[in-house]
């Protein structure tokens, strides 16, 4: 079999799988992200809600046994209770005007939508209100798991507030904690639809940060941009052409995933259960590597960007999907999180693109893309065994190393400088690679303005 058939099968195989996928999932559970949730409840003289931790985070940072079945997990939930609720009073604090109040934890349970969906260790809590009457300011703090596992975030659901001097129980806010903003004073008279965007936006952003898959897709695309099949890969015409193809497949990725985003993030569009979700991301992420060592759809990579960019938006829904929220609140938070999604996608984007176009012209990028495309193809191969088996076979801790921040940001320094440098060498020894659309013969050097209006 064909290098290209192989490919190709590949291709339509993950993209046969995402659709079935879809087609027969069951409607989006409470919600399939790991980050730690606080509801908080508030009326004109009570507050009290529930944490909600993803097992998987409970078993990591407690040392608890929670395989088995859901019976077995619950069991061994309760019979830790007391852990439970000692590690959410260390982590979940409530209060008003500088003082905290007494948190009374209460019963545990384990909640799981549905088989396959993402399994949560539930925590009930009451606050001690002093002289009975809720204040219009709260200071809470929120950072579970922030300490022991590397970008972790949690998402605080808070409903009921004044509007205009007079309780209304369906007001809504969304806020965002980070390790940068453990503590925050939420105005429950204050907060508008407009904070509840901007919370979005940095949960967007944060998720990209946090999100290796994500930027291992973007850069499977984002390798052949600066390069034209012509039987072979050769550089492009110049910076123009080389960041409209850039921009070409960002704009199609972003069309793509924002269609399944909402739709999938207001329940419209069913989403199968999480861990078949990031199997589908991770083979995307291979299909897209290996389409750089044998393109199918030569100079159309726009293509796979929108196909497998409609899967890559549903793990982003996972981010908002089915949380108790109004409709209003869920399309605002939706929009906000598409926002910094985007603004997340572009900062990967200016980091990386500067070292590819400039080593497009050398000897050197060829081998960089080839190398590049089967570590990015191994590395997602196993993401999804990891997801599909449930096995830990050390993908994530690796990866981490190189795409995490702030080392990411230090790669991606090197990786221009040493790219400059490797150009600077390749021009003076006169070694650069002819551009695509240039004359047999003719070195052409795109950096030059005039040299690109002549072709």
């Amino acid at each position: 079999m064909s290098l290209r058939r192989a490919v190709a099968l590949f291709v339509a195989f993950a993209f046969a799988t995402g659709i079935g996928a879809a087609f027969w999932a069951s409607p989006a559970g409470a919600h399939e992200t790991t980050q730690p949730y606080v509801y908080v409840f508030v009326t004109e003289s009570t507050v009290d809600g529930r944490v909600e931790f993803a097992i998987d985070d409970v078993a990591e940072v407690l040392g608890l046994d929670l395989g088995g079945d859901d019976a077995a997990v619950e069991a061994t939930l309760r019979d830790n209770a007391a852990r439970l609720q000692a590690y959410a009073a260390e982590h979940l604090t409530i209060g008003s005007e500088g003082r905290e109040w007494d948190l009374e934890f209460g019963r545990v349970d384990l909640f799981r939508e549905g088989p396959g969906d993402l399994a949560f260790a539930v925590v009930q809590y009451t606050a001690e209100v002093p002289a009975g009457e809720v204040t219009r300011v709260l200071e809470i703090t929120f950072d579970p798991f922030f300490d022991e596992i590397d970008g972790r975030d949690g998402l605080l659901l808070l409903t009921g507030g004044w509007d205009e001097g007079e309780f209304d129980r369906d007001m809504e806010s969304l806020v965002t904690y980070t390790s940068s903003s453990r503590a925050q004073a939420i105005d429950l008279g204050g907060r508008s639809q407009w904070d509840n965007f901007r919370s979005g936006v940095t949960l967007g952003i944060d998720h990209i940060k946090t999100g290796p898959d994500h930027i291992l897709f973007v850069l499977a695309l984002l390798l052949p941009s600066v390069l034209v099949f012509r039987e072979v890969w050769r550089p492009t015409g110049g910076f123009g052409a080389a960041l409209w193809r850039v921009l070409k497949i960002a704009t199609f990725f972003t069309i793509a995933h924002s269609i399944t985003f909402t739709l999938a993030g207001m329940e419209w569009l069913p989403l199968p259960p999480s861990k078949l979700t990031e199997a589908i991301i991770a083979a995307s992420i291979a299909g897209a590597a290996l389409h750089n060592l044998r393109p199918i759809f030569p100079n159309r990579e726009w293509l796979l960007a929108f196909a497998f960019g409609l899967f890559h938006g549903m793990g982003f829904a996972s981010l908002v999907s089915g949380l108790e929220v109004s409709r209003t609140s869920q399309l605002v938070s939706l929009l906000g999180r598409n926002v910094g999604i985007e603004i997340g996608q572009v900062v990967v984007i200016l980091l990386l693109f500067p070292a590819l176009y400039l080593l497009r012209r050398t000897t050197v990028y060829l081998p960089f893309l080839t190398i590049s495309s089967l570590a990015l193809s191994v590395v997602a191969l196993g993401w999804m065994t990891e997801r599909l088996l449930e096995v830990d076979l050390g993908t994530d801790g690796l990866v981490d190393r190189f795409a995490s921040t702030p080392n990411g940001y230090w790669l991606a320094l090197l990786l221009t400088a040493a790219a400059g440098a490797t150009y600077a060498f390749a021009a003076s020894r006169d070694e650069l690679l002819p551009l695509a659309d240039a004359p047999s013969g003719l070195e052409t050097d795109v950096s030059s303005t005039v040299e690109l209006q002549e072709h």
